[in-house]
């Protein structure tokens, strides 16, 4: 029986590159994201590459439906956690405008990241497998425009970096890649590229998530260290 990879919030970008890079090592990969309407096209271009996928439509802000989805899923080899934000309307205020209300909003992205650590990590003990989790620069560089983000980024950071301490004994991987720039292809790209004259060039300030994606593999391989920075910034 092949390895199961989980993506969850997976996009066009570095969600499909992990997904990419993971089913070449011969990983069943299983897409979890808000937007299934766009499952059929991710599916199409993994079945096109040889990787056995399959998709569900979930927020994974929803509980009851992530853990579900996950019990339907079955035991695990690898989750990787990637969802967040992708409205750039959605950014909270500064830093210092920053309320209890903003940071506990924010911290709703680190939550589900936790739920789903607890429900799969038997399992993935159990295979020796990993958790591999994407979130910002601003959780090592101060970044006061992000405000709450900055917080929730941190925070999950630090999940990471402390779960691979943990659990590096028992032969499971955890970490974490710390993304500063534009990922290519995704849905923030899309969104600055169509607005230049809001959010200026580009130039200089994307990453690529096949790089990024092949980094995450190196890292789940060698487990030598547990947190790798991407900075065009």
């Amino acid at each position: 029986m092949s390895p199961t990879a989980v993506v969850l919030g997976v996009g066009p970008g570095l969600g499909m590159s992990i997904a990419h890079r993971f089913g070449r090592e011969g990983y069943d990969v299983v897409l979890l994201s808000r937007r299934g309407d766009r499952h059929g096209e991710y599916l199409k271009s993994l079945a096109d590459a040889g990787v056995q996928a399959r998709a569900f439509a979930v927020d994974v802000r929803d509980h009851e439906r992530l853990l579900s989805i996950l019990d339907e899923i079955g035991p695990v080899d690898v989750v990787y956690y990637g969802p967040g934000a992708t409205d750039l309307s959605d950014v909270p205020g500064e830093i210092t405008t920053t309320t209890s209300d903003d940071a506990r909003a924010a911290m709703n992205w680190l939550y589900p990241a936790v739920d789903v650590v607890q429900h799969v990590l038997p399992g993935v003990v159990e295979r020796g497998g990993g958790l591999l989790f994407a979130g910002g620069l601003s959780a090592v560089r101060p970044m006061p425009v992000l405000g709450a983000l900055a917080l929730s980024s941190a925070a999950l950071r630090n999940y990471a970096v402390t779960l691979n301490a943990a659990l590096a004994e028992k032969g499971v991987y955890a970490g974490t890649l710390t993304i500063g720039g534009v990922v290519e292809r995704g849905d923030i790209h899309q969104t600055v590229k169509s607005m230049p004259e809001r959010f200026g060039s580009l130039a200089g300030h994307t990453l690529d998530p096949d790089d990024i994606a092949e980094t995450a593999w190196q890292m789940f391989v060698k487990r030598d260290r547990a947190e790798e920075v991407f900075s065009a910034l």
